[in-house]
């Protein structure tokens, strides 16, 4: 079953969404404000939200820009194309104008699933502020892009593919040869070393440690 998260401080608005959503099969979740949607994103991953823009705490132009990998349907009042405009080119992937017919809202979010699904669902992998974009190969450290060499993403890749793990020497160094032929067990300590660097340089810490005799995992 498809999660839909509902973001709106508009209690009416938001108990007629959630039956709409509920009656055709979705599972439904609800933040009230700004705040409480960036809350619940750090430990749920639905498949798609529906935000509106005047909310309590952060707004949902300031809550936009940290949503990744997840298409967001703009729910608002405004009307004006610049702003329509705007919040598509700030990540939105459609746009939707109160009142709205809540036909026209399923559609548009089956449109959307539909595309998430056709993009391969979720081309992002995400851990704290670290975005790797797996169509692209960009990587950011606090929205600041992060230049890897190929080597050092590969090895970032499979790090955040195993986010709670330890990876150990030989299954890095197995898996890296997929993507990059040139590591050798002599440099991989120098390729992690290296790649510690360049992403501790945006945040000022460490997002990589070594487990003695094992391996290395994300911290």
């Amino acid at each position: 079953m498809k999660s839909i998260l509902i973001v709106d401080d508009d209690v009416h608005i938001g108990n007629m969404v959630e039956e709409v959503l509920q009656k055709a099969g979705y599972q439904a979740a609800r933040a009230y404000s700004g705040t409480e949607a960036a809350m619940y994103l750090e430990s749920h991953k639905p498949d798609l939200i529906l935000l509106d823009l005047m909310l309590p705490g952060l707004s949902g132009e300031e809550l936009l820009p940290r949503i990744k990998g997840i298409p967001v349907i703009v729910v608002s009042a405004k009307a004006e194309v610049s702003d329509k405009v705007e919040l598509l080119m700030s990540g939105a992937s459609d746009y939707i104008t109160k009142p709205f017919d809540t036909k026209e809202l399923l559609a548009r979010i089956t449109v959307q699933l539909r595309q998430a699904v056709s993009r391969g669902a979720n081309p992002e992998l995400s851990y704290e502020d670290i975005t790797v974009n797996l169509s692209t190969h960009e990587v950011s450290v606090a929205q600041i892009p992060v230049h890897l060499t190929r080597t050092e993403y590969a090895i970032l890749k499979i790090l955040m593919q195993n986010p709670s793990q330890v990876v150990t020497k030989s299954l890095l160094l197995d898996r890296i040869s997929q993507d990059t032929p040139d590591c050798m067990e002599s440099s991989l300590k120098v390729h992690i070393s290296n790649l510690r660097k360049k992403l501790r340089e945006p945040g000022g810490k460490d997002y990589i440690e070594a487990v003695w005799g094992i391996g290395f995992k994300l911290t």
